[in-house]
């Protein structure tokens, strides 16, 4: 494409060619601007363009095209267009200035004012279109509205009650999921979600769905929640993703009067750990989603370091969709400062839950692989107080070597390690430092089932505290062996946020999560990788006894999981649908429905991020479990039938 002002007609004039002006009849708009595009509807409509409209006109300025239907019930109110085969409801109205292309169709109790629909587009109940321009085969569902000047590409889908602002685009081939208020353009995003946040954080595909642009609004946002000069902590992984994004993120808390204070790469138990410093009033750190290095997180932790609330949640995208943020002026903008000797306090503090003496005395031999994650910068000089003898297997950070690891060919590794040096225990950690993988001195790598249910066994006899928390799905064995050391299970949601927030509750000793999370409260009421290592050597050393000895004096468990493909809005359907069937059982309704039965027990939970129901049992063997989940499965699908 060229542009003849632009570009023709002056290199006609610089090559000598003669431009000669000429006034024709007619009618003529340059049709490159939305406004000019809307207004030459405007104008067919007003006999200003001398255009057969295809169709039959009926009074003055009202077509419809051959074999559409306009239901009597409905109101058609000045100027329209209604195109071949279109379908228009009983209870819709069509307002001034509405065109209608082929094969549309409009339900009932829809509003169309100086709308542009073009071809094989559907406009569910109650739609409202107020100068809007929907593209072609767009599917609008119930209540889904489009303000003055928004554009919706072809092939797009506007899910139920969803609001796009005006003058926003929506780029062909894009999703607003139900109840999404969407402000700015989605054109690079895959997606606009009804939520900002997911299940632990702000995550999406980097600078795609989560762009410089976003993050600085996003922390604009979030720096709004806090009183004007407070301080954040900051952190990301080693990716340029993260640093990117932290950049940006990090411009828009200073441009609202926030102060940072940055990290750089960290892990995010250190993270953590020094938000909880009297200084600080909240933390953020930007990381690669594991498992796809393509997405990142943006994680936030209140002034206790632990996630924050939903209700704190819902503040920030309240404040994001309605883009009221504060701005400050030139002399309170944020500054930048990087905290000295943050690793030092971290090991320090880190050190001082521990026995030193005993573990000393043990003299472990360690096998531990760092996965490439910032661990490495941590775990060194607190293993060096221990007196702890470390084979260290990756150890530094880099993104492409941590992208390309294979977690079951790391855990061989660490096995093989194990056996071939003597080492009386081996480790994994991931990236984030978080979550720990457990191997044995004969090699055998723990499941997080056994994990769990080892520190259960050798924490309960020294708990500060008398109850651990763990989540409602995973195994009652957790209770058979505290309750030897007269230590109570308490059961949480599933949430990571839910185990942080049972963790902060001074009864609370331990609590551990189903996938290698394990918190010690009186360090850090958050995931931390590193401390339960540290804490793991100490009650072996304490109990005088090896891992092994205690994986196999562990009870047998036996889980299933299945999911079941569940659409959003019959969700809640088939949680009432499972209630009311199990009427006869017992029920715990902690998180989803769990209902318990004789000989084991049945957990139906909705995802809050995919549109499935996870189905988790446990049996007395494994074949009863698995039968079991699967009896739940057909429950369900035959509710969704």
């Amino acid at each position: 494409p060229v542009d003849f002002s632009g570009e023709v007609f002056p290199a006609l004039l610089e090559a000598g060619k003669p431009l000669y002006g000429a006034v024709a009849e007619g009618y003529w708009e340059d049709v490159g601007t939305l406004d000019s595009y809307v207004t030459a509807h405007k104008d067919v409509m007003d006999g200003r363009v001398e255009v057969d409209v295809p169709g039959f006109e009926f009074g003055q300025g009202v077509w419809i095209g051959e074999g559409a239907e306009v239901h009597p019930d409905a109101t058609i109110d000045g100027f329209a267009i209604i195109g071949e085969n279109s379908r228009v409801e009983a209870g819709a109205r069509i307002g001034d200035y509405t065109v209608l292309g082929s094969n549309v169709r409009v339900r009932g109790d829809a509003d169309l004012e100086r709308a542009v629909v073009h071809d094989n587009a559907y406009l569910g109940e109650g739609v409202r279109l107020n100068g809007a321009v929907v593209g072609r085969a767009t599917d609008l569902r119930k209540g889904a509205r489009c303000d003055d000047g928004s554009v919706i590409g072809d092939e797009c889908f506007i899910g139920d009650g969803a609001h796009v602002a005006a003058d926003v685009k929506i780029y062909p081939f894009k999703t607003v999921e139900a109840g999404a208020v969407i402000n700015s353009s989605i054109i690079w995003e895959s997606k606009g979600a009804r939520s900002l946040f997911g299940r632990d954080g702000v995550r999406g595909l980097a600078n795609v769905d989560i762009s410089p642009e976003l993050a600085a609004r996003v922390a604009m946002a979030f720096a709004t929640t806090l009183k004007k000069d407070a301080t954040v902590i900051t952190s990301r992984d080693s990716s340029r993703s993260a640093r990117m994004l932290k950049r940006a993120f990090m411009a828009g808390l200073n441009a609202s009067g926030i102060n940072v204070l940055d990290l750089e790469v960290a892990t995010v138990p250190v993270t953590r750990f020094l938000t909880r410093q009297p200084s600080a009033a909240a933390g953020v750190t930007i990381r690669l989603v594991e498992g796809d290095p393509q997405s990142v997180m943006i994680r936030f932790f209140d002034r206790d370091g632990i996630d924050i609330t939903e209700n704190t949640q819902r503040k920030i995208e309240r404040l994001f969709g309605r883009e009221d943020f504060r701005r400050v002026l030139a002399g309170e903008i944020g500054d930048i400062g990087f905290p000295p000797r943050a690793l030092e306090h971290y090991t320090a503090a880190l050190g001082d839950t521990v026995d030193l003496d005993v573990v000393r005395q043990a003299g472990f031999k360690l096998v531990i692989d760092y996965a490439y994650g910032a661990t490495a910068f941590v775990m060194p000089n607190v293993l060096a107080k221990l007196g702890a003898e470390v084979l260290g297997v990756n150890p530094y950070a880099s993104t492409r070597q941590a992208i390309a690891s294979d977690r079951d060919g790391a855990i061989e590794q660490v096995s093989a390690l194990v056996l071939a040096s003597g080492a009386q225990l081996g480790a994994l950690v991931d990236p984030d430092g978080e979550h720990l993988t457990l191997v044995d001195e004969t090699g055998t790598a723990l499941t997080d089932d056994e994990a769990r249910l080892a520190f259960v066994s050798l924490v309960s006899g020294h708990l500060v505290g008398d109850r651990i928390a763990v989540p409602v799905n995973v195994a009652d064995a957790a209770a058979e062996l505290a309750g030897r050391h007269g230590v109570d299970i308490k059961h949480t949601k599933t949430s990571t946020a839910a185990l942080m927030a049972a963790a902060s509750d001074p009864g609370v000793g331990f609590a551990a999560s189903g996938d290698g999370g394990y918190i010690l409260p009186g360090f850090l009421p958050a995931y931390d990788a590193g401390a339960a290592l540290v804490k793991l050597l100490e009650l072996l050393a304490l109990e005088d006894t090896t891992l092994s000895a205690v994986r196999e004096s562990l009870p047998r468990t036996h889980l299933a999981h299945e999911t079941v493909v569940t659409p959003w809005e019959q969700k809640g359907l088939v949680m009432r649908t499972l209630v009311e069937l199990s009427k006869d059982r017992r029920l715990e309704l902690i998180d989803g429905v769990k209902v318990l039965h004789d000989d084991g027990w049945v957990l139906a939970l909705p995802d809050p991020e995919e549109p499935v129901t996870h189905i988790w049992a446990e049996g007395a063997d494994g074949p009863s479990a698995r039968s079991l989940a699967q009896e739940y499965v057909r429950r369900i699908r035959q509710t969704l039938r």
